[in-house]
């Protein structure tokens, strides 16, 4: 494929909470490190670690925090589990404010899932001792409203195999889409950015996809500024949400279209039987793009060719061997 040839080399910024690179800051004076992020992830990141706890001046080790729900006003704040007048909500939200002047140069977040400071969701606000799981960490929470376009995950959630491959396909998206935007981009950059993703925005939901491209087509009626933020928020909400196998199924007999009148019929036979081995569930979408990879080697197609979906990441993190 064309783009590939020019896959940048230059690692992609990436913002992570600092224990989850080995370094000890937790409260006991350990870590969290996880060897797949260090490992195989840093050979395309560029990690920025950073730990809002240490930044306050807690210390190591130092006394847990929690989440706790005000009887009075209802509000959630982070106190001391031992010493509830220790509140540290407030210094926790400047901190995060006083990060953004590195954070909006970032194309991704890894947060500790469960932290009272960097959790995404899903953390434990206690209420009357009973904890409930349905807080936001309030470092990762304040980064989050400030920078809603920016791809975040837990790097609990990078052990699903689905959840992982979605998370750096946006992170390389939206790293693009940085890219493009820092080059000063004329109204046509804006559609060839379109053109070139339509297949994947197709896989994750075809109404939402037909959305954007409403969106472009009256991209002279908008200014430069207006279309390019509603275009961001438009695909970072479509982006969200996983690809599902029906609509990667679409998509691969979409593409299968564009080569009915060059395969010969066992060839045609043999792509339509490894989609719909796909679709039951038998073959990983990794054998089908493979197969159409080569056809399209055979018989290149400039649409196909420009287009990210069958390599929206480099290969070698192997992301759709296992979806």
């Amino acid at each position: 494929m064309r783009h590939s040839e020019t896959m940048t080399t230059v690692k992609i910024p990436i913002g992570i909470s600092s224990c989850l690179l080995g370094e000890r800051v937790r409260f006991d004076g350990g870590h969290k490190n996880n060897s797949y992020i260090a490992g195989t992830l840093s050979d395309y990141f560029e990690f920025r670690a950073f730990c809002p706890e240490m930044a306050i001046g807690l210390g190591v080790p130092r006394e847990t925090i929690r989440l706790v729900k005000d009887e009075r006003d209802g509000d959630t704040r982070c106190v001391g589990v031992k010493n509830a007048e220790m509140d540290v909500t407030s210094r926790l939200k400047t901190v995060a404010a006083e990060q953004s002047h590195w954070v909006a140069h970032l194309s991704g977040y890894i947060f500790k899932k469960d932290s009272p400071s960097c959790g995404m969701e899903r953390v434990k606000v206690y209420f009357n001792s009973n904890p409930e799981r349905s807080g936001v960490g309030v470092y990762a929470g304040e980064l989050m409203e400030e920078f809603p376009c920016l791809p975040t995950e837990e790097e609990g959630r990078l052990g699903d195999a689905g959840l992982r491959e979605n998370f750096i396909k946006r992170v390389f998206m939206y790293d693009r889409w940085r890219q493009m935007i820092a080059r000063g981009p004329a109204r046509q950059d804006f559609v060839e950015f379109h053109t070139r993703h339509k297949l994947i925005y197709m896989s994750h939901n075809q109404n939402g996809a037909r959305a954007l491209g409403r969106l472009v087509a009256s991209i002279s009626t908008l200014s430069q500024e207006d279309f390019a933020e509603e275009y961001l928020r438009q695909m970072t909400a479509l982006v969200k949400k996983p690809a599902t196998r029906k609509n990667h199924v679409n998509v691969l007999q979409h593409i299968q279209g564009y080569l009915k009148r060059k395969l010969d019929a066992e060839d045609r036979q043999e792509l339509k039987e490894t989609i719909d081995q796909y679709r039951l569930g038998y073959l990983p979408l990794i054998v089908p793009i493979t197969l159409l990879k080569h056809h399209f080697r055979r018989e290149p197609d400039e649409f196909i060719g420009n287009s990210y979906y069958m390599e929206p990441h480099p290969k070698e993190l192997m992301l759709t061997n296992s979806i």
